[in-house]
């Protein structure tokens, strides 16, 4: 596939590392000279300096024959533009853009100005809101280290540490069912000690294992259940920092949740205050030791650090958890801060463009995926893909989970069946129109699944 990314920053340069390992024709635009060297210098992809929206610029790009122009500089303006040239000139088939103000975006006016007779954007991508639906899952399954939601939600592939005194810990996964003779779960990988694990009857649960499974969403906190002690649910929430996610955040927990905000500027805490109803606003630093102590920080269930400063927002994280917080989670822009800090004082390092990266892979991937999510900083993936054909021109469709040759290190785990989720056992039996979850270990791997579940007339 041919793609023209524009803007070579921290979602651009992700998705492109992403693309380019996986034999795309990756063209990336920007400004900064620097930043499209370094990326030259890691990956082999063409670089082309210059303003994103401007057409001769584009053409040098190679947008004339792309099949998608993926356009997520820091302007939406210039986002905006870039998809109108490259539909209006070149009819570039696919066209996707991240709009980040809300003036754009928010209600009914977004469907009238996102279409063919004004900007022909395909699909929109707002970080704010992707990250803030990916924390809200995070809040609502305590002790999880990420949560993913498929098929609308019925399925969830969870993400969590097995502990000492689990259930499960120190057993065969061959007794999971034996545990939950009444719950149907699959575990999908386990990393242990940073590598992956491919599961299978007899593999052993250890204590620190990543442990990814997948279950209803109904069935999810009994099996979190059998390989760490279940947290009780939260019930109150601290804030730092009153932008866009922290507001967001807010307004979407604030009927279930006891929550308090803290932003530095006054401006900005008068106008979310009169936005938000529960919540209590509080002006002043994160990094306050008294003010935390005034607001009973040791009384936190958890302590979220949502500013747009990752040093602030690990300093204040560090000095919550020092004075009581039970847990913290911490956005971390920085990919080199993400992997030094989780695990030890941070309980969870928030990724936001690992999480708006996840976005746009689904619209990327080959056939009818639905969704595409990085997992463990891009090393896997999991992926939604709605099946096609039948027995003649699939090679999954009318065949058993056992009769399927996966590539390696590949998971078909689990499929929702007319809004029924089925875990995937060796006879299970797939059908035409079923949504599989297909978890991949290796990444690079995508390729050979996209053409798994192709369909043709010539699969023997």
């Amino acid at each position: 596939m041919k793609i023209v990314i524009t803007g070579a920053g921290q979602v651009g340069a992700t998705l492109a590392e992403h693309l380019a390992s996986e034999a795309n024709d990756i063209s990336v635009i920007d400004l900064d000279e620097r930043r499209l060297r370094e990326l030259q210098d890691r990956l082999d992809i063409r670089t082309v300096q210059g303003m994103a929206s401007h057409p001769d610029v584009l053409l040098r790009a190679g947008i004339e024959d792309a099949d998608m122009l993926v356009a997520v500089t820091n302007s939406d303006e210039i986002n905006m533009v870039a998809c109108q040239v490259a539909y209006s000139l070149f009819r570039t088939p696919t066209k996707i853009a991240r709009i980040r103000n809300r003036a754009y975006t928010s209600g009914k006016l977004s469907e009238r100005l996102f279409g063919e007779n004004n900007f022909p954007v395909d699909h929109l991508i707002t970080p704010e809101q992707v990250v803030t639906d990916y924390i809200y899952r995070l809040v609502e399954q305590p002790g999880a280290l990420q949560v993913l939601d498929f098929a609308d939600g019925l399925a969830q592939l969870v993400a969590v540490r097995a502990v000492k005194g689990g259930p499960l810990v120190g057993q065969e996964l061959r007794f999971l069912k034996q545990h939950m003779p009444n719950v149907e779960a699959r575990v999908a990988a386990i990393f242990r000690r940073d590598r992956p694990i491919f599961p299978e009857g007899n593999t052993l649960i250890e204590e620190d294992d990543e442990v990814f499974f997948i279950a209803a969403k109904k069935n999810i906190r009994k099996v979190m259940g059998e390989l760490r002690r279940l947290e009780k649910p939260y019930n109150r929430l601290v804030i730092a920092g009153g932008g866009n996610i922290g507001y967001r955040l807010a307004k979407a927990l604030e009927d279930r949740y006891n929550i308090k905000i803290i932003e530095f500027s006054p401006t900005r805490c008068e106008y979310i205050s009169e936005r938000l109803n529960k919540t209590v606003v509080l002006n002043g630093s994160a990094t306050d030791q008294d003010l935390l102590l005034e607001e009973n920080i040791e009384k936190t269930d958890v302590f979220l650090a949502l500013t747009n400063d990752d040093e602030v927002n690990i300093m204040a994280s560090l000095l919550a958890k020092r004075l009581g917080a039970a847990k913290v989670m911490t956005l971390i822009n920085n990919p080199v801060y993400a992997d030094l800090v989780q695990g030890g004082e941070i309980d969870i390092a928030i990724s936001p463009q690992q999480a708006t990266t996840s976005t746009l892979l689904g619209h990327v991937r080959r056939g009818d995926t639905v969704s595409a999510h990085s997992l463990r900083r891009g090393a896997a993936e999991a992926m939604e893909i709605i099946v096609h054909g039948d027995s003649k021109t699939s090679k999954v469709v009318s065949r058993a989970i056992e009769e399927i040759k996966s590539p390696p290190g590949v998971t078909l785990a689990a499929l929702v069946r007319n809004g029924e989720v089925l875990i995937a056992h060796h006879d299970t039996v797939v059908e035409n129109n079923d949504h599989a979850i297909v978890f991949v270990v290796d990444k690079r791997r995508t390729r050979e699944v996209e053409k798994l579940f192709s369909v043709g007339f010539t699969f023997f």
